[in-house]
C-alpha cells in the first residue's frame, strides 16, 4: 500500500491484489458474528432481501415503480427474451432503452444471464459446470475462499447463516472458476461479483455469468499484478480531465493515485459501494453496454464529490480526499438521481478505446510489457453476440425462455392475434401490385376514320401535318394527326407507345403503358405538334 501512495510505481503483485479487498474486510467483517446471534426469527428483510440496516439507504433511494407499469414492463421482456436474438440484431436500441429503464426484478436474472452471454456460453459446455464442481480443488485457493464467504453480504438472507446453503453455492462457483481458469486463480473481489449473481440466478448460471464478467466485460482485472485494473485507473484519470477539469487538477495537485479510490469501484463493480437499488441499475446498464457504464458512475462520483469549489474547501490533503470519496454523500447515490447523470455523461465506448491505447502505448514506454495478456474487452452484449463463430450461430435460436405471460388468457390470445393480423395486412400492402386499367376509349375518332394508321417516315404528304420523334426512341414510324382536332388521338399515342415499348400495336391499350413513357411521349409530341402548326 506504501508504494502505491508514494507513487506511481509497480507494486508486489499480492499486496495490490489484495488491495480491492482492505476495505471488504475492515467493513463486512463487523457483521460476521452478528449474523448466528444477533437475527430472530421475527427479523425484518426488505425487498431486496437485506436484514436489518446494512443497505439503509436502499429504500430510500428506491424508486417506486407502479404495479401496472412493472406489469406492462414484464410483458415487453418476455417478448424480448423469446425473441432474443431478433430483437438484439434488429432493435438492440430499443433493448439498451429497457436496460436504462430497469429490468423488472422477476426477470433480472435471466435477463443479465442473455446479456452478458452466459446462457450460450452454457449451452456450449454441457455439463462443464457439473464436472468443475466435483472435482477437489486446490486446497490453497480453497482456504481462501473459504475465508472469504462470510464476507460476502452478511446481513443478506442469503448469506446470512454460516454453511447455509446461499455461502455453500458461492463455494462451488468461486472454486469452479478456480479450476476452469487455473492460471488465474482466486481473487477476492470476484466473491462480490458472484454473491449478486446468485442473488438472481441459480449456481450454474451465476458462474457462467462469471466467467463471462471476467473473460468479456472486465478481462485482466482478478489477474496476477492487477495489471488491467491500473491500466483502467490511468484510463479514469484521463477522462476526468475532460468531465471534471477541477476534479482532475485536485487530484493532481495533491497526487493522489487512481488506484487509490477506484480499484474497489471497477473490481466489484460498485457492489460494494452503491444502494442496493442503485447497484441493480448500474449492472442493467453495465451488462447491456459494458465497461464504459462503470466509467461514467466512476466519473459521476468524483464530479459530484468534487467537483465544486465549496467540496475542494473541505479537504485541503490527500487524507481528507481520500476521506470524502470513502464516504460518498447519499444524495449523490440516489437511484434517479445517479442514472440521470450516468446518461449524460459524454463517454462512449469509442473514447475508452482510444484513451486505452494511449495509456497501453505509455505504459510500454514506461514499465515495459503486460505481462498478463488478456483478451480484447466486449463492449456489452450487442458485442459479445457478434463475436460468436457461425458454427455456434444454431445453439442461439433455441428459445431462451419459457415463462407465463401474467395477461389473462383471453387478452394475451386477443393480444397476439391482433399482432398477426397486423403482420398480414403488412406484408400485404407490400405484395400489393397495381390493379388494372381499364381501357380508355378514344374521344376524338371520327366516324369514318376509327383509328388513325401509322404513316412512313419518309413518306412527304404535308397535308395532313407528320411529326417524327428522334430515333434514339426507336420509333422510326411518324404518327399522322389532324390539325383540326387540334389534339392528338390517343389510341395513336397508344401506337407509338406500343413502337416505343416493343409491344404490339394491335390491343395497345393504356394498361400496356407505364406513366413514365406516357409522360415522355406526351412531351415530345407536343413539341412537334407545336413546331408543325405555327
Amino acid at each position: 500500500m506504501a508504494k502505491i501512495e508514494n507513487g506511481r510505481q509497480s507494486a508486489d503483485s499480492r499486496s495490490i491484489r489484495t488491495i480491492s479487498s482492505s476495505h471488504m474486510d475492515d467493513e463486512s467483517s463487523l457483521g460476521s458474528d452478528s449474523e448466528m446471534n444477533g437475527f430472530t426469527n421475527d427479523r425484518h428483510t426488505d425487498k431486496y432481501g437485506f436484514i436489518g440496516g446494512a443497505q439503509q439507504y436502499s429504500e430510500e433511494s428506491a424508486q417506486d415503480v407502479p404495479p401496472e407499469v412493472l406489469r406492462q414492463r414484464e410483458v415487453k421482456w418476455l417478448d424480448m427474451l423469446s425473441n432474443w436474438d431478433k430483437w438484439m440484431v434488429k432493435r438492440h436500441k430499443k433493448v439498451r432503452l429497457r436496460c436504462q429503464k430497469g429490468i423488472p426484478p422477476s426477470l433480472r436474472g435471466r435477463a443479465w444471464l442473455y446479456l452478458s452471454g452466459g446462457k450460450v456460453k452454457r449451452e456450449q459446455n454441457r455439463g462443464k459446470f457439473e464436472e468443475l464442481d466435483s472435482q477437489a480443488g486446490d486446497p490453497k485457493e480453497l482456504d481462501v475462499i473459504e475465508k472469504d464467504l462470510h464476507r460476502q453480504f452478511p446481513f443478506h438472507e442469503m448469506f446470512v447463516s454460516r454453511g447455509g446453503h446461499g455461502q455453500k453455492d458461492l463455494f462451488r462457483v468461486l472454486k469452479a472458476y478456480t479450476l476452469y481458469r487455473p492460471e488465474e486463480g482466486y481473487c477476492q473481489a470476484q466473491a462480490p461479483i458472484a454473491a449478486v449473481l446468485l442473488m438472481h440466478m441459480p449456481a450454474e448460471d451465476a458462474f457462467w455469468g462469471l466467467v463471462q464478467i471476467c473473460e468479456k466485460y472486465l478481462p485482466g482485472y482478478y489477474s496476477a499484478g492487477l495489471e488491467a485494473i491500473q491500466l483502467d485507473g490511468e484510463i479514469l484519470y484521463a477522462l476526468t480531465r475532460r468531465v471534471s477539469p477541477i476534479t482532475y487538477r485536485h487530484l493532481e495537485k495533491h497526487k493522489i493515485e487512481p488506484i487509490l479510490y477506484m480499484t474497489e469501484w471497477f473490481m466489484c463493480a460498485f457492489s460494494r459501494t452503491l444502494p442496493w437499488a442503485s447497484v441493480l441499475r448500474v449492472w442493467d446498464m453495465f451488462l447491456c453496454d459494458g465497461v464504459k457504464i462503470i466509467f461514467r458512475v466512476g466519473l459521476v462520483l468524483l464530479k459530484c464529490m468534487l467537483g465544486t469549489r465549496e467540496k475542494l474547501n473541505a479537504c485541503q490533503g490527500q487524507y481528507e480526499t481520500m476521506e470524502l470519496l470513502r464516504t460518498i454523500e447519499p444524495r449523490y447515490m440516489q437511484e434517479g438521481f445517479l442514472v440521470r447523470e450516468v446518461l449524460d455523461v459524454p463517454i462512449s465506448e469509442r473514447d475508452v478505446e482510444s484513451e486505452h491505447h494511449v495509456q497501453l502505448k505509455r505504459w510500454r514506454k514506461n514499465r515495459g510489457e503486460l505481462h498478463w495478456k488478456s483478451p480484447p474487452r466486449m463492449h456489452g452484449a450487442r458485442a459479445i453476440m457478434a463475436s460468436e463463430p457461425p458454427s455456434r450461430q444454431d445453439l442461439r435460436q433455441n428459445p431462451t425462455i419459457i415463462v407465463e405471460s401474467p395477461l389473462p388468457a383471453p387478452q394475451l390470445q386477443k393480444r397476439e392475434k391482433k399482432g398477426k393480423e397486423e403482420k398480414k395486412s403488412i406484408k400485404k400492402e407490400s405484395m400489393k401490385k397495381t390493379p388494372p386499367v381499364t381501357e380508355i376509349p378514344n374521344p376524338y375518332n371520327l366516324p369514318g376514320d376509327p383509328q388513325l394508321p401509322l404513316r412512313d417516315p419518309h413518306e412527304k404528304n404535308w397535308n395532313n401535318p407528320c411529326f417524327i420523334l428522334d430515333s434514339s426512341h426507336s420509333l422510326t414510324h411518324s404518327l399522322t394527326l389532324r390539325p383540326s382536332a387540334c389534339q392528338p388521338s390517343p389510341l395513336s399515342l397508344y401506337q407509338a407507345l406500343a413502337q416505343l415499348s416493343h409491344i404490339p400495336a394491335t390491343g395497345c391499350t393504356m394498361a400496356n403503358v407505364t406513366a413514365a413513357q406516357l409522360w415522355a411521349t406526351i412531351v415530345y409530341f407536343s413539341y412537334d405538334f407545336y413546331s408543325a402548326c405555327f
